[in-house]
């Protein structure tokens, strides 16, 4: 009776209900994913030669990601805020790779002052990038490389946020449950089309993409209720390892050549984004709001 109490607590929030009933929608649709899903396998793309940077590369999405990319001959720069959990995460790639060719660089993601220090040693240590995974703070030495990628992984979740540009000042109407996430991916997917935009002609390409829902340590962040839930339900999550497979599809699949400023969905498809996603108006301002926060304006 007391875990039923717990249970009835949990699900009866706004929150809990709408995860319930996403993860019964991806329920009923896992068999079609299943049949429509890329298969990695039969991908004969060797990246030898080519060097990749992922962020978030410790754990998770970003360090399958990472295994896959070195396993098939590239040079992978494994950008990590935490040193000692990068270090342990390249040391474990190392060895499922069977790769000697990775770098570990550490950044800073939510302090401009970091990442323009990682930039300034990426670019010394690469001057050439070919796939960049989630991160496009490096687009002049991607554009060296003549031909590259840019891979930036969003969610289905991005449909539920909406458009405040004082929120990337810390100001704005204030969020709520999981609205900065929604919120943030909303940004990303919208900032993707306006980068593929402005990167046409140089050989860069650009694109977003739904890993789907994935268990992986980003559920620590998230309230004891969502955590339990994602617990219970944890059977029909993907893995990281199938969490990675559309991120890898937009990085490897020779088909997606020339592709840009698309949004993919978990079943690596071509799909239309949130209409907000969509507006060029608002990827225009987002754009000019954020040359101006991190004053690129102002740079050569």
């Amino acid at each position: 009776m007391l875990q039923w109490s717990l249970l009835s607590t949990l699900v009866g929030s706004p929150g809990s209900v709408l995860l319930i009933l996403v993860l019964l929608h991806r329920l009923c649709m896992w068999p079609w994913h299943k049949s429509h899903l890329w298969d990695l396998q039969h991908c004969s793309t060797d990246l030898t030669g080519k060097t990749a940077v992922v962020t978030g590369a410790n754990s998770g999405i970003g360090k399958a990601v990472s295994q896959e990319l070195a396993r098939r001959g590239a040079r992978v720069i494994l950008a990590c805020r935490n040193w000692e959990y990068g270090q342990q995460a390249l040391a474990e790639i190392q060895v499922a790779s069977k790769s000697n060719c990775l770098l570990l660089g550490q950044v800073d993601l939510s302090s401009m002052a970091s990442i323009r220090s990682f930039s300034r040693w990426l670019l010394q240590e690469c001057p050439e990038i070919h796939l960049l995974v989630n991160n496009a703070g490096t687009c002049g030495a991607l554009q060296r490389a003549g031909s590259a990628r840019v891979v930036n992984v969003s969610s289905f979740r991005h449909a539920h946020g909406y458009v405040d540009e004082e929120h990337l000042t810390g100001a704005g109407k204030p969020l709520i449950l999981n609205q900065n996430y929604d919120c943030s991916k909303l940004l990303l997917t919208s900032f993707t089309g306006e980068l593929a935009r402005r990167l046409q002609g140089t050989g860069v390409t650009v694109n977003s993409v739904d890993p789907g829902i994935v268990y992986t340590n980003i559920m620590k962040h998230f309230s004891w209720s969502y955590r339990f839930l994602f617990w219970l339900f944890s059977f029909f999550c993907k893995d990281v390892r199938q969490g990675a497979v559309p991120v890898l599809y937009l990085s490897l699949a020779k088909e997606l050549d020339g592709i840009s400023g698309k949004y993919f969905s978990s079943s690596c498809r071509i799909t239309l984004p949130a209409k907000a996603a969509q507006d060029p108006q608002v990827a225009q301002r987002l754009w000019n709001a954020t040359v101006q926060l991190t004053n690129l304006d102002k740079m050569d």
